[in-house]
C-alpha cells in the first residue's frame, strides 16, 4: 500500500516538482538560457505552450520511483527500528523510541533515495530531454565516478530528517489518541 500511494503521489506531483526544480535551477543558468518563469502557474502554462503537455511529466519515472522508495523505506525502517530499540535497549514504546526510530528512518530514506533524487533533479532541470536515462547514467558515471550518487545527501537529510521525525511523532500520538477514543488498549 505504501509503495502504491508513493507511486501515485509521484505522478500527481510531478508537474509541480518539475517547475520547482526549474525555478530553483534558473539562476545558475547563463542569462540567455534562463526560463524566467514569473511564478509556478506561469511556468506550468509556458511549459505546456512552449514544450507541450509531456514536458510536465519530464522525469516522472524517477520521481515516482523516488516516491515509492521514500514511502516504503520510511515506513519499513521506522517499524523495524522501533521494534529493535524496544526489544534490545530497554526503551519503552514512548516518544524517546519514536524519536530515535524516526531519526533512523529519515537516515535510511535519505540514503535510499539519494541516487534517484540526483537523477530526477538532473533530468527535470535538463533542456530538451532527448537523451535516455541509461545514457545519462553512463555519462555521469564516466565523468564523475560514483560520487554523483550521493551529491546533496546532507541537505536532503536536513530537509527529510525533521519531516520524518515529525511525521512519526504525530502518527504515534494520533494512534494513541485514536486507541483511547475507541477504548482500545495500548
Amino acid at each position: 500500500m505504501a509503495s502504491t500511494s508513493g507511486f501515485l503521489g509521484g505522478i500527481a506531483g510531478n508537474p509541480a516538482d518539475v517547475i520547482n526544480v526549474r525555478m530553483q535551477h534558473d539562476p545558475a543558468l547563463p542569462a540567455s538560457q534562463r526560463r524566467n518563469y514569473r511564478n509556478a502557474l506561469d511556468g506550468l502554462i509556458r511549459m505546456t505552450q512552449e514544450e507541450g503537455p509531456r514536458s510536465l511529466f519530464r522525469g516522472v519515472w524517477p520521481n515516482s520511483l523516488r516516491a515509492v522508495l521514500m514511502t516504503a523505506s520510511q515506513l519499513a525502517s521506522y517499524d523495524f527500528l522501533k521494534t529493535l530499540l524496544i526489544r534490545n535497549t530497554g526503551m519503552q514504546d514512548d516518544w524517546t523510541s519514536h524519536l530515535a526510530a524516526s531519526i533512523g528512518a529519515g537516515f535510511v530514506a535519505t540514503t535510499v533515495c539519494s541516487p534517484v533524487d540526483v537523477v530526477k533533479t538532473r533530468i527535470m532541470s535538463a533542456e530538451g530531454g532527448k537523451e535516455g536515462v541509461l545514457r545519462l547514467l553512463n555519462r555521469w558515471w564516466r565523468k564523475e565516478g560514483g560520487s554523483w550518487v550521493f551529491r546533496g545527501w546532507v541537505p536532503s537529510f536536513v530537509r527529510l530528517g525533521p519531516h520524518t521525525v515529525f511525521t512519526f511523532l504525530f502518527l504515534e500520538q494520533h494512534k494513541r489518541i485514536w486507541r483511547g477514543v475507541n477504548g482500545w488498549e495500548e
